[in-house]
């Protein structure tokens, strides 16, 4: 270990402010991705005057199963006072004028730092971090202004992403806030521009969805406008052997398809060899991809900037193959209240499942093809906008990945 690496123990304590008086009610965990999120615990009947609160500037942790997941959950909170679990630590820095709570955390997220809080767990049978060991793992402390420099450049990097990120939202919400006007409120541009509805356009009562809808559209299911297409589950699927960090073609896993589309953060791939060997699942542009078992409707749209030429679903998904009319599957999927009829059509107890069988069971308001083709230029338009941000995004987790890498070579 370098000279210049010194405990993390010495610039820490802990602080062990319990919730006495029930004054705060903000219950967060914290994600194995190292940051506070609502927490999913059943607090019914819990004695809430025993959980942990954390202060702004100070940290959480949980030492638990760190030899289980190879990381250490930790974050820093940046909120006004939360609660955590009593089986967390919280701890805050000694001296602020010699380590910076930023650049700290930073080393928090180093691959480098969970291998080896993880390598400090083999005397633990259970596979936790004991207090003493987190304390002892060492690192570089150099001068306060250069810890608040390094952070002020990853700081940079940071806002980008959330800036990205803002701009997005607002896409996604302009396209579904469009698709909602044409094909929930039924005003889409009549022959002069005008809006259907509001300016008289002609409808009719349909018996079977039980609400009116336009002139010339109709009630159909999924399977008439898109071909529907599962993961191969025959016996060349991928085992976990078979996939590797880098190889010919991307194998989607859960966490690929995410409710705001692809998320390539962490990726697998399988070889050409093996990806020959699967007979169906493997995407086209312009396809549409739902997760179909677990967390169940995520979409996903595989656009032509989607930087992966080879891509196959797992088999917990489902590709929907559409031509002119791709996207407005797309935007029909993630619209709320297709989402919520999805629920009422989910099989599976222990686990909720959307099979093809039921998929195609559930009732679409089927508009005539030349409004699904006028639509789908301007959705394209928004769709690639917002991909060409997501890509950015990963270009810049890229840059972030090299800031922290280099952490361990600062010098100052």
């Amino acid at each position: 270990m370098k000279s210049d690496h010194k405990r993390i123990g010495d610039f820490i304590r802990k602080v062990n402010d319990r919730n006495t008086e029930l004054n705060v009610t903000n219950l967060m965990g914290i994600n194995i991705d190292k940051f506070f999120m609502p927490s999913v615990a059943n607090t019914v009947g819990t004695d809430m005057s025993k959980y942990r609160i954390v202060k702004r500037g100070q940290f959480a942790c949980n030492r638990m199963h760190v030899g289980r997941d190879k990381r250490l959950p930790v974050a820093l909170s940046k909120e006004e006072d939360i609660i955590v679990s009593p089986a967390y630590d919280v701890f805050e820095i000694i001296n602020h004028e010699v380590l910076n709570p930023d650049y700290l955390m930073m080393w928090f997220l180093r691959e480098e730092f969970d291998r080896n809080a993880w390598f400090f767990t083999d005397a633990d049978v259970r596979g936790g971090l004991r207090w003493d060991d987190f304390c002892n793992i060492r690192i570089p402390v150099p001068s306060i202004s250069k810890q608040k420099e390094i952070f002020k450049d990853y700081e940079i990097l940071l806002n980008r992403v959330d800036l990205n990120n803002s701009i997005i939202r607002a896409l996604e919400e302009t396209a579904q806030a469009i698709f909602r006007q044409w094909f929930v409120d039924f005003d889409f541009p009549n022959e002069t521009g005008m809006p259907y509805k509001s300016n008289g356009g002609e409808v009719k009562y349909d018996d079977e969805l039980g609400k009116e809808l336009p002139i010339n559209w109709r009630k159909g299911t999924l399977n008439e406008i898109a071909d529907i297409i599962d993961g191969d589950r025959g016996k060349n699927y991928p085992s976990q052997e078979d996939l590797k960090e880098s190889d010919f073609c991307l194998f989607l896993n859960a966490g690929n398809v995410s409710k705001t589309g692809f998320n390539f953060s962490e990726t697998a791939f399988i070889s050409k060899e093996k990806d020959a060997s699967l007979r169906k699942g493997k995407l086209v542009r312009n396809d549409v991809v739902i997760t179909s078992r677990g967390t169940v409707g995520n979409v996903a749209f595989y656009s032509d900037n989607i930087p992966f030429n080879d891509i196959r679903i797992n088999s917990g998904m489902l590709i929907l193959r559409g031509k002119e009319n791709a996207i407005f599957i797309y935007s029909l999927l993630r619209n709320k209240e297709m989402k919520k009829v999805i629920e009422n059509y989910l099989s599976g107890s222990a686990q909720p499942q959307l099979p093809i069988k039921d998929l195609i069971k559930i009732p679409i308001v089927i508009p005539p093809n030349e409004l699904l083709v006028e639509f789908s230029k301007i959705g394209i338009k928004i769709q690639s906008q917002i991909d060409l941000l997501n890509i950015k995004n990963l270009k810049i987790e890229e840059l972030k990945g090299i800031l922290l890498s280099k952490m361990a070579t600062v010098e100052g």
